[in-house]
């Protein structure tokens, strides 16, 4: 009774894991799909070879797979020993040795055509119309518009804190169809222009890609590595971090905006105009209120998913609450760290020098005056900007 109970505990078990499962999400344009099998439906031309080449490749190796065990199996069939057939005793034969090595030969030359075809092509950035430095960071990433239109435009995408606080909460009940993909600052291009992407990493080895375009590029910190793509439709679109890059690996999302060409240039004019009046002066003088304001905006959108809101921090995360270097009077020690970042045997703290003099002051006087670190310091700008390159 014991053993049939014990086998219907394990039925029902796997009934409850590999049964039909609600799903609370649907269909995301752009993003992936519910219970997704074959590639990302292509928005690019080499995106739409790469699925050809996926099938092609797929199908040949079947037929190849179906023809040679079929051969096999007739001849274990039709010539068993229970027919009476008896084994041949022959050695070399010239035409056989032809035959199996030209076969195959053309079979590879085959599949290698096409397939270097389309590498080659994913591989050619020359004459782009849009040049895009993508830099990785634990755990964001980083763009600077280099060439084109919209250069000098520059910016943070960050996972949606929203989403994340989510995600901390243990993602309970209905999730938005675009759960864990929704970032504050999307990369936005224009439809049907050739964008370059330039990759490359702050701190540990990232990977930038988007299934719809069949790009990923490898971002390795100290070197430059780059893809495009030219979007035939405008939408959004999206993809992740695809190297493992540390704990916070899954909140790394990548979403592209594609907008038809006004629409891009009046981005553009919007964005220059946000970076203007985000030019504050080094030399300005804050007051503790204000700055401690600006400073939970950038405390918030930076550093919340490691530090924690409540400043305490969690596993190999320092908390920042009661933390002698954010106590400590002599200011310059935390503003080193958010500058340079810091190794520890537990973990490391990345750079934030991609912040501005202002943030990365507000971000300190903040720490340095919230939760119980109620010391009254306060960081000016010109102090951080005294401290870069040291």
């Amino acid at each position: 009774m014991k053993s049939i109970s014990n086998k219907l505990a394990v039925l029902l078990l796997a009934v409850g894991v590999f049964g039909p499962v609600a799903h609370a999400t649907n269909d995301l344009p752009g993003g992936p799909a519910v219970l997704q099998l074959n590639l990302h439906p292509a928005v690019t031309r080499i995106a739409a070879e790469q699925g050809w080449l996926h099938w092609f490749m797929l199908i040949a190796c079947f037929v190849i797979f179906v023809a040679v065990f079929s051969v096999m199996f007739y001849s274990i069939w039709k010539h068993r020993k229970s027919r009476g057939h008896k084994p041949a005793n022959f050695h070399e034969s010239v035409t056989v040795e032809v035959v199996w090595t030209i076969i195959p030969f053309l079979i590879v030359i085959g599949m290698a055509l096409p397939a270097t075809k389309v590498l080659v092509a994913s591989k050619d950035t020359s004459n782009s119309d849009l040049t895009i430095k993508a830099t990785g960071y634990q755990w964001k990433w980083g763009y600077d518009y280099l060439k084109g239109e919209g250069e000098g435009v520059s910016f943070l995408s960050t996972l949606d804190s929203a989403q994340r606080q989510m995600s901390n909460d243990g993602a309970k009940g209905d999730m938005p169809d675009d759960y864990l993909l929704k970032v504050d600052n999307p990369l936005v291009v224009p439809v049907n222009k050739k964008i370059r992407i330039i990759t490359t990493a702050n701190d540990v080895i990232h990977s930038w890609g988007v299934p719809a375009f069949g790009v990923k590029q490898d971002a390795i910190p100290g070197f430059v590595r780059d893809t495009w793509f030219r979007s035939d439709k405008t939408g959004d679109f999206y993809g992740q971090c695809y190297e493992l890059c540390g704990k916070e690996h899954a909140y790394m999302p990548i979403h592209v905006k594609v907008l038809a060409a006004q629409d891009y240039s009046v981005w553009v004019d919007g964005q220059k105009k946000k970076m203007a009046a985000r030019q504050d002066d080094p030399a300005k003088v804050w007051t503790l209120e204000d700055i401690e304001k600006r400073g939970e905006k950038v405390y918030a959108a930076n550093c919340a998913a490691c530090h924690q809101p409540n400043g305490k921090g969690a596993g190999p995360i320092k908390p920042l609450d009661g933390s002698p270097v954010v106590l400590d009077a002599d200011k310059t020690k935390q503003i080193q760290v958010v500058l340079n970042g810091r190794t520890t045997p537990t973990g490391q703290m990345p750079s934030w020098k991609q912040l501005s003099d202002t943030d990365i002051a507000a971000v300190i006087s903040y720490t340095k005056n919230n939760w119980s670190n109620k010391t009254g310091q306060i960081v000016q700008p010109a102090e951080v900007l005294a401290q870069r390159g040291k």
